[in-house]
């Protein structure tokens, strides 16, 4: 089977186009997966601000190296990994410009009482706020691993850490995730 195949047609003339210096080209390919990179990035951050820079820092990332795509995979799965070391550097960075410690101590975390029932807003506004208490690697591997349903193989794939490492890390972010969980009451002791 010929590798590129695996590009449909629409997306290689695009990126044809692009590299030929057809603006319109990419704006053709953005256009058909904007979509899918802000609900990625939705993962990343719950600021809308934000996420729409992430979605314009993505499709400036694949821009800048569209001539390095080699059509061994469909475009959208490129992106996507371009789209997670994205998220990935905001993590990073937003950490290191945050005093984390500090802002943890002053922003606690408000969680409803283990009995009351949440609305699915409402767990997904709790895990993200438990997210925000692991280091970026941490919430970066649990995402594409539960959210993005993301295997092993493909977790290494976009992170570009070797699989063993992925495991350990996966082990690791578990473990901290349940203590903030029994931190806050919501977790089995």
């Amino acid at each position: 089977m010929d590798p590129a195949a695996t590009v449909s047609e629409e997306d290689r003339q695009d990126i044809a186009d692009s590299l030929a210096g057809n603006g319109e080209g990419y704006a053709r390919l953005v256009r058909r997966y904007q979509d899918k990179v802000a609900a990625q990035m939705w993962r990343f951050t719950r600021d809308e601000v934000v996420l729409d820079q992430l979605v314009q820092d993505v499709f400036v990332e694949a821009y800048l190296s569209l001539k390095g795509f080699r059509g061994q995979a469909p475009f959208l799965h490129w992106l996507r990994r371009v789209a997670t070391r994205v998220g990935y550097r905001y993590w990073k960075s937003r950490d290191r410009t945050e005093e984390r410690e500090e802002s943890l101590k002053e922003t606690s975390l408000i969680l409803p009482a283990a009995p009351q029932i949440q609305t699915p807003e409402e767990a997904a506004d709790t895990l993200y706020r438990l997210f925000e208490k692991l280091p970026a690697a941490d919430r970066m591997v649990l995402t594409l691993f539960y959210f993005e349903q993301c295997d092993l193989n493909e977790i290494s794939s976009r992170s570009g850490w070797n699989r063993v490492l992925v495991k350990v890390r996966l082990h690791r972010a578990r473990k901290k995730l349940k203590s903030l969980l029994e931190e806050a009451g919501r977790g089995r002791k």
